[in-house]
Parts: C-alpha cells; structure tokens; sequence
C-alpha cells in the first residue's frame, strides 16, 4: 500500500485538504496528516479546524511515497517558510517521487526551482509564481513527479489524479463512479 503525506498549516484550504483525504482513503491509500505547526490541532482559512494524524517528523516524511501540498491563505506561505518540509520536497524532486500541490501551493515549488520547463497549473491571478513553468489551464497537471492543480473547485479531479498515481486507474475509476463524478 502506497503511502501519501498531506501537510496541514494554518490557514490551509479545508475543501482541498479534506476532499484529497478523504478521495486517497477511499482509494485505500494510506494518507495521513501532518502538522507542520508544532501542535495537532490546525484551523484553516475558513475557521474549520483539523486534527492532523501525526506532528511533522523528517524522518516520517523521507518513508512516503507522496507529499500533498494543499493550498489557501496564509496556509501555503506557512507551508512554504516549513524548512524541514522544503527540505523533504527538495529531497522527493530530486529523487524523482511525487509531490502535489493545488491552488496557491503551486507556488512553493515554483519558489523552489521545481517547474523549470515543466507543464503547471496555479489559482488564477497567481502565474507569476510558476517560475519557469509552461502555465496551463487545465484543472489538474501532471509533468513527471509534479501534479499541481488549479482551486478549490478542481480538488475532486486532483484528488481522483492522485487516486489514479497511487492506488491505479482501475482503483481511481471506482471511486470516481462512487462519487457520482462526471467531470
């Protein structure tokens, strides 16, 4: 069983980090939540508060298959001031395994030399933050080990894309048809 690692700051997009939980569990991938706050307990930008699985560990991370990346405000600016996550996500890029990002969090890798000559997508309004990318509209993007999406609205697709990565296109599929999800 694959295992995927969503990272959870405050002020974090809750629509985005609980429809890929939840998608990713229903895939029978073993997701977890990792708070990078130093405590369980992280509010997100809506004031829905979630009980992350676990505090961030590097140890924890480097065994993943998969780091999530969801987006909001000021959630991603937290994610992306993390040392020990950009730590991790360098260490994944470099390694060629996947990390995922929707929204604004595009922009961490964007930030981090990632999307150089590669295909991305990022809340609209927000391109200049894809450094080097090819920006694309569509609603979610994979070029190599990066999947980046574009909002909130696009969580169901970027969640079933990370179905299809993790647990196979058949798994994906069968989620999908369970959602009742046309798109």
């Amino acid at each position: 069983m694959k295992k995927i690692l969503v990272f959870l700051a405050e002020g974090f997009e809750e629509i985005e980090a609980i429809t890929i939980i939840d998608i990713a569990r229903r895939a029978e991938i073993d997701c977890k939540t990792v708070s990078v706050t130093g405590k369980k307990e992280v509010m997100g930008a809506h004031g829905v508060a979630l009980i992350a699985d676990m505090l961030f560990d590097e140890k924890i991370c480097m065994q993943a298959d998969g780091l999530i990346l969801p987006g909001g405000m000021p959630g991603t600016t937290n994610l992306q001031s993390h040392e020990g996550l950009t730590k991790a996500l360098k260490a994944f890029y470099e390694q060629g395994k996947i990390i995922a990002a929707i929204c604004a969090a595009p922009m961490v890798f964007g930030g981090l030399g990632f999307l150089e000559k590669k295909k991305a997508t990022i809340y609209p309004g927000m391109q200049q933050h894809l450094k080097g990318a090819a920006y694309s509209t569509e609603m979610v993007c994979q070029d190599g080990n990066i999947i980046t999406s574009r909002a909130p609205g696009t969580a169901m697709a970027f969640g079933l894309k990370i179905a299809e990565v993790f647990a196979g296109a058949k798994k994906a599929e069968e989620v999908k048809k369970a959602l009742v999800y046309s798109l």
